[in-house]
This record gives structure tokens, C-alpha cells and sequence, in this order.
């Protein structure tokens, strides 16, 4: 049973309950010396304490994706992902998922030299007949961080939310490929330093593993990205550094677009990688979704004010949506998932 999965909560809930209710109904009937009852007392409470204590941090860990499985909880997974050989991304091997018809893969990147995870999921409409020699524009979904590819699913809705907008006819079929922002659980805010090349990762590797995979468009027409905080940043900034492999980007309540220096503590690497300067010093001509609360105050509306003012003079055009209210949470993003998708279905190709 999956760590982050609903099931598993709700086991732990019951459990909860049955060990307040059996330590209620034996606490009198337990028999024996004083020390043994004192012991199995103790014990009846521990257990009680316990399952409680679990179901506690089952929940945050699900709100803010700290651990994204059993082997990532228990410290089994390979961290040291810079260094670890792997097979050419074409030869990368997608399993079935459980939720969704999602596929997913673990793959090394040979232009980044980064692995890391990759879950794709095909519309409906990949599989038709009608569809079959027709290729399908992609969308990049890019998680915050703490967090995980699996977070777009677990919390995040997807691709559920996205089915029920191509039902509305609101959207047009994309192709929705999650990669992990942080390979080897390292944050560089989606940018290529000299030891590891995050940015590259998403816009070399990702696209060619996908691309040898799957009947995807070529070109900024058929690629864009959407992504919430850490992930809202990364897609603001992935199109204005590589313009011609993404075309637009849906940043919802990014992190500060002029850049964090808990993540690059170079003021000079990071002014480089922030947003805000890439917007106001680019001859590109991409679009970019800025979307956010009035109530985030982790994303507070006067990032997006900057960032538009600073692409003012530029050939980028900007779009922006702010919700009355919300916080910096799935709840929030989910909202603003009708407006940045459709959004995207204006500037991206259909299948064709």
C-alpha cells in the first residue's frame, strides 16, 4: 500500500479509533499483579499514542510531500544521482501506474547526467482510431518542492481535473508529463549550475525521452509548462532560457520571481536565474500565465506586478489571473487549473 495513498490514511485512522475504543473497554478488565497491570496499561496507551502520532504525520506528509514513498521514508532511495550510470533516455523503460492509466519511469538524462523520476499520462484520444497518425502538443507539469512528481496525482488531481476539462471541451488533448524539479532531492530552483544541471534535465532530457516515446509535436508550439510555487517559478523561467523547446508557461503562485537566496545564495547566479531579469533582458517572443491569491502570502500579488512591469518593453506577452482568496495550497492551485489550461490551449498546437 502506497505511503501517500488515501487507503493507507484510512487504515490508520480506523486503527486509531479501534485502540481507543479496545483500551476503553479492557482498561478494567485487565488482571494480574499491580506491576502487570501498570505494564499493559502502559502499553494500551503507547499503542493508542501511536497510531494517533501516525495518522498526524500521514497527513502532513500528504499536504506537503516531504516523502513520496516507502523506500524514499526509509532512506532507500538513491540520492546520489549525478553519479549514477544509466541506459540512453530512448531505451528508458515505462511501468503502468495505478492511478489514472499514468505511466512511470525512472530514467538517467545523458545531456544533464541527472536521473530521476518521469510519469506521462496520454488523453483518451491518443488511443483512437481516429487520432492514430496524429501527433499530441505536450504539457510539463512541475511540482513545488517539498514535493514529487507523485504529488500532481495525490493531491494535485491529476490527470482526473484535466479529464474533466477536455470533457467541457475547455482544453484540447495534451500529452501530461510530470518529471521530478529536483533530482537527487537537491532544489536549484529548475537552473543549471556546474555540478548539476537541473534546467537542462527539463528542457533536453525530459523532451527527448518523451519524444522517443511518444507521437508528440515538435517545436515551442507543441511543448509548454505549468507548474505551482517551486514548479510555478521553474515554468516562468524554463521558456525565457529556452525559447525554442517550450513556446508558454503557466506559473500558479510561483515562488519570488526575482529569485530565492535560501536556494542560490549567488546574487549573481541568482539574478541570472530569476524570472524577472530573464523577462526584461529577452528578445523571445513566448508567453507566460502569472496566477496567484490576494491571501497567498508566500506568493503575494506584487511578485506578478514586477515580473509584468519588467515585461513591459519586451516581445513576451503576459497574461495574469488573482483569486480573491486562498492560500498557498492544491486548493488554490486547483482553481486556477481552468483559466492556466485554457490558456494554454490558446497558444499551443492541437493535435494535428
Amino acid at each position: 500500500m502506497s505511503l501517500t495513498s488515501t487507503p493507507f490514511f484510512a487504515v490508520l485512522i480506523v486503527a486509531t479509533a479501534l485502540m481507543m475504543v479496545g483500551a476503553i473497554a479492557l482498561w478494567p478488565k485487565v488482571r494480574g499483579p499491580r506491576a502487570v497491570r501498570w505494564l499493559v496499561h502502559a502499553v494500551m496507551i503507547g499503542l493508542c499514542q501511536l497510531t494517533a502520532i501516525a495518522v498526524v504525520a500521514t497527513w502532513i506528509n500528504n499536504s506537503y510531500g516531504l516523502y513520496a514513498s516507502w523506500d524514499d521514508l526509509l532512506g532507500n532511495a538513491n540520492t546520489n544521482a549525478v553519479a549514477m550510470p544509466g541506459p540512453p533516455v530512448h531505451r528508458a523503460k515505462f511501468s503502468k501506474s495505478t492511478k489514472g492509466g499514468v505511466l512511470d519511469t525512472y530514467f538517467h538524462g545523458r545531456r544533464s547526467a541527472l536521473s530521476g523520476e518521469v510519469l506521462v499520462w496520454t488523453p483518451p484520444q491518443y488511443d483512437q482510431a481516429a487520432y492514430a497518425k496524429k501527433r499530441f502538443p505536450v504539457i510539463m507539469l512541475l511540482h513545488g518542492v517539498p514535493g514529487s512528481p507523485q504529488s500532481w496525482l495525490e493531491h494535485g488531481g491529476m490527470p482526473g481535473a484535466f479529464v474533466d476539462l477536455l470533457k467541457q471541451n475547455k482544453v484540447h488533448p495534451f500529452i501530461l508529463v510530470m518529471p521530478v524539479v529536483n533530482p537527487g532531492s537537491v532544489d536549484t530552483d529548475g537552473s543549471d549550475l556546474p555540478n548539476r544541471k537541473v534546467a537542462t534535465w527539463m528542457a533536453a532530457d525530459v523532451p527527448d525521452l518523451v519524444s522517443h516515446k511518444f507521437r508528440t509535436l515538435p517545436g515551442p508550439r507543441g511543448w509548454g509548462l505549468m507548474g505551482f510555487s517551486t514548479g510555478g517559478f521553474c515554468a516562468a523561467k524554463l521558456p525565457l532560457q529556452f525559447p525554442k523547446v517550450f513556446g508558454a508557461g503557466a506559473a500558479l503562485d510561483p515562488d519570488p520571481l526575482t529569485g530565492d537566496e535560501s536556494v542560490l545564495p549567488d546574487p549573481a547566479v541568482r539574478r541570472l536565474n530569476s524570472p524577472t531579469y530573464l523577462v526584461r533582458h529577452t528578445k523571445a517572443r513566448v508567453r507566460l500565465f502569472l496566477a496567484t491569491s490576494r491571501e497567498d502570502r508566500l506568493s503575494p500579488l506584487s511578485y506578478i506586478e514586477t515580473f509584468q512591469a519588467a515585461a513591459r518593453v519586451t516581445p513576451v506577452e503576459v497574461r495574469t489571473l488573482v483569486l480573491p482568496s486562498g492560500g498557498h495550497n492544491y486548493n488554490t492551485w486547483s482553481a486556477e487549473y481552468p483559466a492556466a489550461f485554457g490558456w494554454l490551449s490558446l497558444w499551443l498546437s492541437a493535435p494535428h
